[in-house]
């Protein structure tokens, strides 16, 4: 199948590119349960009380997960290309999910389906090591992200995210940035003037 100049076999191919290598047969395999959605901007991917039964693969667009606290949207996490994202203690527990998802923009995701990927992973010793990398990598995501909020200033807190996101902090709305690090708008627009002041002085 072919989507945006993608087919089910290249996104394969770069899955087991960044994961696991692997043989024809489990290139088949893992194209075989991969599934291509088309969300438009500001299009629900999973809804709060919805069990997610997949992990998605971001091959366009920007996905922002975010959920509810005290009558308040907080952004947990925010994806743009050649990422991954999912609600991993739904996916896991297979409880509703308390997080939600939304497009940002027109996005094009491949669903990998929870109990395909796990059927696939039983019988094929690479696929089971891509699925273990991509919760690894999910889990130290959330870690790292953690750890930012507990120990590093604002600024340094939006300067990481700069190094490590480029194109989120281009694409995404300042408010969600701003969610994203835990702090306000305002703050979120003090930390960005010093930033490119510094950058600025850097260069002078």
């Amino acid at each position: 199948m072919t989507t945006i100049g993608l087919t089910t076999r290249d996104v394969a191919r770069e899955l087991a590119r960044r994961y696991s290598t692997m043989t024809h047969e489990e290139l088949d395999a893992l194209e075989g349960i991969l599934i291509p959605k088309k969300f438009q901007k500001g299009e629900i991917i999973l809804r709060e009380g919805e069990v997610c039964e997949n992990i998605y693969w971001v091959a366009k667009g920007l996905v922002r997960q975010f959920y509810y606290k005290n009558g308040k949207e907080l952004t947990e996490y925010m994806a743009t290309e050649n990422n991954i994202v999912m609600s991993i203690e739904s996916l896991f527990t297979e409880k509703p999910s308390a997080q939600q998802m939304v497009a940002l923009e027109p996005t094009i995701l491949f669903a990998l389906p929870k109990r395909e990927l796990e059927h696939e992973a039983v019988r094929n010793v690479n696929i089971q090591m891509l699925y273990r990398k991509i919760l690894e990598e999910s889990l130290i995501i959330s870690q790292v992200h953690a750890d930012m909020l507990r120990f590093e200033s604002a600024q340094e807190r939006y300067s990481k995210l700069v190094k490590r996101s480029p194109q989120l902090v281009l694409r995404a709305p300042l408010v969600y940035i701003a969610s994203y690090l835990q702090m306000t708008p305002e703050t979120l627009s003090r930390v960005r003037t010093s930033v490119l002041m510094g950058d600025k002085s850097d260069k002078d």
